[in-house]
């Protein structure tokens, strides 16, 4: 009796300790669940920097409209701070124009960022910054904690109000990356020190419409539009340099190249510009701008395209035709935006139908732009700046290969032979063929010589490479003495004397035997006119006489080849020369 009491009471207990273990478990639940807060994505701002915010992984909601070219965003992949975090999720691709969640980590700051044009946002470049982050999509980690509410760097600013984030003012983190010394704090912006973005190195000028039928209203937009256009380039002296031309009766430089040096500036100097009136002589404009505005005294770099845009209310009251060949032939790419084009019952008022196609660059739609009312003008911004910066497409620039008028003196003695005068003919080809042909970029021209002398073809004479190449496959072995002074004299006088001021003056001469007469005279006659002066010797050709007929230095302007089979061998070594000598002299 008393055995079973015992096993009664020990049943109770253990059930009571099970109970008790249970509860305490439930508990500690309950307790791991009340303490667990509630995650909220805090909402910022398109204007907030990441530099503003001091914590270094977050996650927060950017609003709708953060494409805007107001948010600045310096870099690509990896953004300094100093960066709009959500200009820079859009940049990014990582949210589009309607806004989102996103994931934001600070990283270390880089030497440099690049800027470049992405989904709709151009960010610019900055030589260095002490800190950066990176943006993703905004996708909690597991076992990462984010906050709910993000810390601002303070502000000793007095007009921060109770609970809102302060003002970011950025003098520590200027004086720390080394862009302004603290004696010249004072004196400087604050914003940082861009040099500009070199993926867009560009000389720009804009020719704006300053006539009075514009009226006051269409030209503020017009300002406008500049406004814009400077605020989305990371203008600076490593990236696009950009003036203004104002034009009506006569056109008038605003500011030029060297004027103003950032963004601000720039925009600065826009607000200030006041309307001429007069007619709308755009032609005349574009023929001031070739003949003035790019010029080394005006800033113009050499090496970066030169750009002009013109802009036209409905259509231009002189002819552009003419002006626009000398621009396209002196480098200059033209771009056209018409506003407000005429409609068909008012194309009997123009006096040069299609004249944007006359003025343009290239005939191909990347040079004009139409805007069919003021109030679209905006629209045409981003399109605007994403082809002035697509240098590799500005067909009009000059280059080594599209800006020369070239002439072939061709020997054509007995020595020659008529199976070796078509491999010389084969070799004028080749070197043909390298360069860009066109009655605005490269001419070609050619002669033949013996004791006398034949004009085969001149410059002006064919315009596309195929007539070229057709050309010299015409020209026939003649046969005769070689008097290649005689032919230097001739060249000067039938070839060179009609090429364009504008043109870089080539002579190439292939000859296979020394000269029956005097070749120093004509020689530095070549010279002095500024002909640049190739010799191509071949067999029996004369070393002492391709150097003093080639200009200094003769080892980089004359050529020898024991046989005429190995003329194919010196092109390259031509090309390689001719272009080595543009990119190194200083142009305008």
């Amino acid at each position: 009796m008393g055995i079973v009491v015992l096993t009664m009471k020990a049943s109770v207990i253990e059930m009571f300790l099970v109970l008790l273990v249970t509860g305490i478990q439930s508990n500690q639940e309950m307790t791991k669940k009340m303490k667990r807060p509630k995650f909220t994505v805090p909402q910022i701002s398109c204007d907030v920097r990441a530099g503003k915010i001091t914590n270094v992984e977050f996650i927060v909601k950017c609003p709708p409209g953060c494409q805007d070219p107001r948010y600045h965003v310096y870099g690509a992949d990896v953004y300094a701070s100093y960066s709009s975090v959500c200009g820079a999720a859009v940049h990014s691709g990582v949210l589009d124009n309607s806004g989102g969640k996103i994931l934001v980590r600070k990283v270390a700051g880089q030497s440099g960022y690049k800027g470049s044009y992405s989904n709709g946002v151009q960010s610019l470049s900055l030589p260095r910054w002490r800190e950066s982050f990176v943006v993703s999509e905004g996708k909690p980690q597991k076992g990462v904690t984010y906050p709910s509410s993000l810390t601002y760097s303070s502000s000793k600013s007095p007009a921060a109000k109770a609970g809102e984030p302060a003002l970011w003012k950025p003098e520590s983190v200027l004086l720390d990356a080394g862009f302004v010394p603290k004696e010249e704090l004072s004196t400087q912006s604050l914003e940082p020190a861009s040099q500009g973005d070199p993926s867009c190195k560009v000389d720009l000028s804009f020719l704006i419409d300053g006539s009075s039928s514009i009226g006051k209203r269409r030209f503020r937009i017009q300002k406008q539009f500049l406004t814009d256009v400077a605020q989305t380039l990371d203008i600076g002296p490593a990236g696009p340099l950009m003036g203004v031309v104002q034009y009506g009766d006569n056109p008038a430089t605003q500011f030029n190249l060297k004027t103003h040096m950032n963004s601000q500036d720039v925009k600065a100097a826009i607000e200030k510009i006041s309307q001429r009136g007069g007619l709308s002589n755009a032609g005349r404009a574009i023929s001031f701008v070739t003949k003035n505005f790019f010029s080394k005294f005006n800033g113009n770099r050499g090496g970066a395209p030169n750009v002009a845009v013109v802009m036209v209310d409905g259509w231009p009251t002189d002819k552009v035709e003419e002006a626009s060949r000398l621009a396209r032939e002196s480098g200059v790419n033209i771009f056209f935006i018409t506003i407000e084009g005429a409609s068909e019952n008012e194309k009997q008022y123009m006096l040069e139908p299609n004249f944007a196609n006359k003025a343009v660059c290239r005939t191909n739609g990347f040079y004009s732009l139409t805007v069919q009312n003021w109030f679209s003008l905006h629209k045409t911004v981003q399109p605007l700046v994403k082809r002035v910066c697509d240098t590799d497409r500005l067909a009009c620039s000059k280059t080594c290969l599209n800006s020369a008028d070239i002439g072939f003196v061709i020997d054509g003695s007995s020595s020659v032979g008529t199976s070796n005068f078509r491999t010389v003919l084969q070799f004028v080809a080749n070197l043909s063929r390298e360069f860009e042909i066109s009655d605005t970029d490269t001419r070609i021209g050619a002669m033949q010589y013996t004791y006398e002398q034949r004009l085969e073809f001149g410059f002006d004479e064919y315009s596309t490479k195929s007539d070229v190449l057709n050309a010299i496959k015409r020209v026939g072995y003649w046969s005769g003495g070689t008097s290649t002074g005689a032919a230097i004299h001739y060249a000067l006088e039938q070839l060179f004397k009609k090429s364009k001021p504008n043109k870089r003056k080539l002579m190439i001469l292939i000859t296979d035997g020394r000269s029956y007469d005097d070749i120093r005279i004509p020689a530095m006659l070549a010279h002095h006119k500024g002909v640049i002066t190739y010799a191509i010797g071949v067999a029996w050709a004369a070393q002492d006489e391709l150097d003093i007929i080639a200009t200094h230095p003769a080892r980089d302007h004359a050529f020898f080849v024991d046989e005429f089979d190995n003329l194919y061998k010196v092109v390259p070594k031509v090309i390689q020369n001719i272009c080595t000598e543009f990119n190194s002299q200083p142009r305008n």
